[in-house]
């Protein structure tokens, strides 16, 4: 077995083992482009070795989902079909784990009117609006892992070889996510443990709020009373562990909807609904999105912010060292599931409701009376830099350094 095939068969065995977690019995979900067969093959194979009672995939492809933004009418993109919804409602609720594997182009989309694309958003938000609260309050099983195509490697590597783009996205994904140790598993366990000291530490702390200063950047952001910090692994209904993205390198929580105030800027491009937006300030007053600006994709950035009401709120606060493996890897992935882990972040739209006590077991209205947002998108955006500093504000107005110049401050 050549040493690619070989980390190919730990890839899968980690998202199938430690992603998704697969349980004897369980039935897995896959969503994932048909150029990544191959791999998907595998995963399916992992999952029945692991006892898994059967293995669901849900194909797409790139090229039809472009022909569709180009040739379809207008009326297309303002339905969503239901039974697609309900049918992993009706998974989630039977305990299935899902597994989504991103390959498409960050340029996907690039060039389609704005606002077909920001109405097939707004319809399909609304449609998948109960899976993604199963999804968000943990009551499921479920992971995010990547697998390359020509077009994102061509993206991400424009000045190698058009037969070596892909070898190289490969490596730098088997890279981020550890799967060229010895004992991938075993490794990312302790990653785990690693990560959960931090959380450790700033529930402890029960920061009142978090002051942001970067060049660009001046923001305050209030967290909920009961806010809770978060960090790679979590816990579904039933207790069993799993990894939402693979990779990460961060710990989250959620802010209190009315108390972010100030400006931000990006630091890296967003990969948004097949489009780049890239360097863009954001500014908010008692929590709200008052003013965007972008120099690329700032129409795109405008119809995500009017997706609906939530949308002009943020509903995750999350701190990555710049020291993150992936910053140190200087590779720009066009892609938020790496980038993300590369630089501390924020995210428009919905809060996730396992960040605050309580709050799996909450309804709706019970989480939005505890200060979280409620939206039918999420979209994480980079914020964090070498040059960022953050306060942690303490009930009593004590400012004590969280981070200094990209890096912990403890």
């Amino acid at each position: 077995m050549s040493k690619f095939q070989e980390n190919l068969e730990k890839y899968a065995a980690l998202a199938v083992q430690v992603g998704v977690n697969v349980q004897r019995g369980q039935t897995l979900v896959v969503n994932a482009a048909i150029d990544t067969a191959e791999f998907i093959r595998l995963v399916v194979k992992k999952a029945y070795e692991a006892g898994a009672k059967n293995v669901v995939v849900n194909w797409n492809d790139d090229t039809v989902s472009r022909l569709k933004y180009d040739l379809a009418p207008d009326e297309a993109f303002h339905e969503y079909p239901m039974w697609r919804a309900k049918e992993v409602e009706e998974l989630a609720e039977a305990g299935a784990a899902f597994m989504s594997v991103v390959s498409s182009s960050p340029d996907l989309l690039k060039g389609v009117d704005s606002s077909r694309i920001a109405n097939f958003q707004k319809v399909a938000g609304k449609a998948m609006e109960k899976y993604r609260q199963y999804i968000q309050s943990d009551k499921v099983s479920w992971t995010v892992i990547a697998v390359p195509s020509q077009a994102w490697a061509a993206k991400v590597f424009p000045d190698a070889a058009p037969d070596e783009q892909i070898s190289l996205l490969w490596n730098a994904i088997f890279k981020a996510t550890r799967v060229n140790t010895d004992d991938p598993i075993a490794v990312w366990k302790k990653h785990d443990e690693t990560l959960h000291e931090k959380v450790e530490y700033l529930n402890k702390k029960h920061y009142k709020k978090l002051h942001y200063k970067a060049p660009g950047t001046d923001l305050t952001i209030e967290l909920p009373e009961k806010h809770l910090w978060a960090g790679a692994g979590s816990i579904n209904q039933k207790g069993d562990e799993f990894m939402a993205n693979m990779p990460t390198e961060e710990v989250f929580t959620v802010p209190q909807k009315d108390g972010v105030n100030g400006y931000i800027s990006s630091t890296k491009p967003l990969s948004f609904a097949g489009n780049i937006i890239d360097e863009f300030t954001i500014t908010f007053e008692k929590g709200r999105i008052v003013d965007t600006k972008a120099k690329e994709g700032a129409d795109i950035l405008k119809q995500l912010v009017e997706t609906d009401e939530g949308s002009h709120y943020l509903g995750e606060v999350a701190l990555v060292p710049h020291s993150s493996p992936i910053s140190q890897a200087n590779i720009l992935f066009y892609n938020t599931l790496f980038d993300e882990n590369a630089s501390n972040h924020l995210a428009i739209g919905s809060a996730y409701a396992f960040c605050i006590e309580g709050g799996k077991e909450m309804s709706q209205e019970e989480l939005a009376e505890n200060g979280l947002n409620s939206s039918i998108t999420h979209v994480d955006f980079m914020v964090g830099s070498a040059d960022m500093d953050i306060d942690g504000i303490t009930e009593d107005g004590k400012v004590e350094p969280v981070f200094r110049q990209g890096e912990w401050a403890f």
